[in-house]
């Protein structure tokens, strides 16, 4: 198969107007429903613009989706990028109470909803004052494809295309503002590096998207498909046979949490897939114990393996393990972040905020383009999180050695990462907190088989209670997602504090991370 030649343009407007050109009838998004080539791309994110401006809807704008992963997400997502329209997308796991707040504090004019959530996106519609219109995804694609073209203002290169949501040490959804430059200029930079992984890219390419739309391992994994002119392929959600089924359809670069993996490698049809297809997986987001990864080198022999560290507020990956540093027999660097990309600063810090000797652990802080500008309407969480000179302290702590690699030793924030979702403490104590029994909760995450971490509520009983295991679980998962809910709960006698009356998480992890290779990836 032909190389595709990449190019350097900046915004998804030029980027779409270049592959619509070059190549109108190449596949470039589909699901199960729909499927368009960059040429109906192009026409059809011109007429939804239109169909978004009879609405009122212009650059600055917010709106909203609500669903599984779906091609009608990606070409709403092209159309807002193109305008200057600010898209957020929301997870489809959490309750109608957390969708609600995020639909007031975007301020969207417009919530879109596939079929399966039109009832979820109501529920949290009531819970506001003024709630932004709802129409569905095939109404919206409907309604589009009889709009004239628009003509409009392109987006700029910093302007915010994307608002991703993502809770802090406080429990309340932020909003990380992403610009078209933060999602791009990066890769120009890899580019011109020379990096093969950012270069590989040829006709009949397929980037396969599995993991969630509202986090950036989603959209900025269908981003990349879209700047590198190959076909973007939607699964609705992850499932280990249709990760499979896929590779074996043509899936070439796809990017999955070790969680996600693991089900992938361990299934049974896996021994008798054919993964030649299959010529780049990034891993990443949660820890990736040594022996899984061999294991996955091993089913995959052709596969080119690279794992990314990043976080939302960087766009997602700013740092690369590359291929040529996976060996079936492990090897030390395997259990590192690897090294800054082409164009990132990387340094370990300590409380001075000044950087300390290789070797010596510290606060990981960033300096890189596709750093975010900040949270929306949060400036003071944003100067709290990038400093004056444009370091972003990420919260994680680590260890650089002498050849640049960078070793994630634990994380200052709590953030538990359960099978790729992100599940923050203190909303998860904030649930439990008013059962009638508990007098004290402290939320942590200890190791899971099949999640990487998964949730524990450590909890101090109320004089004369007692506490039912089941009980608090339910409790939990009224208030709150499933999947933050914890999977179990230990009755403890005293809540260990230190001297300002903190809680020490740390105690409380301890006996459960003991012997593990590491505790964050």
């Amino acid at each position: 198969m032909a190389e595709i030649a990449q190019h350097q343009f900046l915004t998804l407007d030029d980027i779409l107007t270049h592959w619509a050109a070059l190549q109108p009838d190449a596949p470039a998004i589909e699901d199960a429903q729909l499927a368009v080539s960059y040429g109906e791309l192009d026409q059809l994110s011109r007429q939804l613009i239109g169909w978004l401006a009879a609405r009122g809807i212009g650059a600055g704008d917010r709106v909203a989706f609500l669903g599984k992963n779906a091609a009608s997400y990606g070409v709403l997502y092209c159309a807002c990028a193109r305008a200057g329209i600010v898209i957020a997308p929301v997870g489809w796991r959490l309750a109608a109470r957390e969708i609600a707040y995020i639909l007031a504090d975007t301020e969207a004019k417009l919530l879109v909803a596939t079929h399966d959530f039109m009832e979820l996106a109501s529920m949290a519609m009531a819970e506001l004052a003024t709630p932004p219109e709802l129409i569905g995804d095939a109404a919206m694609l409907e309604g589009a494809r009889v709009c004239d073209p628009a003509d409009f203002t392109p987006c700029g290169v910093d302007d915010p295309i994307l608002q991703l949501y993502t809770s802090g040490t406080t429990g309340h959804p932020k909003g990380v503002l992403l610009s078209n430059a933060n999602l791009t200029r990066l890769r120009n930079e890899g580019i011109a590096a020379g990096l093969t992984y950012y270069t590989d890219y040829r006709s009949g390419d397929c980037m396969m998207v599995a993991m969630p739309i509202a986090h950036i391992g989603g959209t900025g994994t269908f981003n990349l498909a879209i700047i590198a002119g190959i076909r973007c392929r939607f699964e609705a959600e992850f499932t280990p046979a249709g990760v499979l089924a896929a590779i074996e359809a043509g899936a070439t670069h796809m990017f999955m949490v070790p969680a996600a993996l693991q089900m992938v490698i361990q299934h049974p049809q896996a021994a008798s897939t054919d993964f030649s297809n299959l010529r780049y997986l990034i891993y990443g987001a949660a820890p990736m114990p040594l022996e899984l990864l061999k294991q996955a080198v091993s089913t995959m022999p052709t596969t080119q393996f690279l794992q990314a560290y990043g976080m939302t507020e960087t766009t997602g990956t700013v740092s690369i393990l590359p291929p040529e540093d996976h060996s079936l027999e492990g090897n030390q660097r395997m259990r590192s972040a690897g090294k800054a990309l082409p164009g990132v600063e990387i340094e370990v810090r300590g409380p001075d905020n000044v950087e300390v000797p290789r070797g010596d652990i510290g606060e990981v802080c960033i300096r890189s383009p596709s750093n975010t500008q900040g949270y929306w309407k949060l400036p003071e969480a944003t100067a709290k999180t990038i400093d004056p000179d444009g370091w972003l302290h990420t919260g994680d702590a680590g260890v650089m050695d002498a050849d640049g690699y960078v070793y994630i030793q634990d994380r200052i924030k709590d953030m538990i990462i359960s099978g790729g979702e992100n599940v923050y403490p203190a909303e998860v104590e904030s649930a439990i907190y008013g059962h009638p029994a508990i007098a004290e909760v402290a939320v942590i995450g200890v190791p899971s088989a099949k999640w990487g971490e998964e949730v524990k509520a450590c909890v101090v009983a109320k004089p004369g209670m007692e506490i039912d295991e089941a009980d608090v679980i339910a409790w939990a998962r009224e208030r709150i997602a499933a999947f933050k809910a914890p999977k179990s709960v230990d009755v403890i006698p005293l809540m260990p504090r230190n001297a300002s009356g903190k809680i020490l998480r740390r105690e409380l992890r301890a006996p459960y991370w003991e012997g593990q290779e590491r505790q964050v990836s």
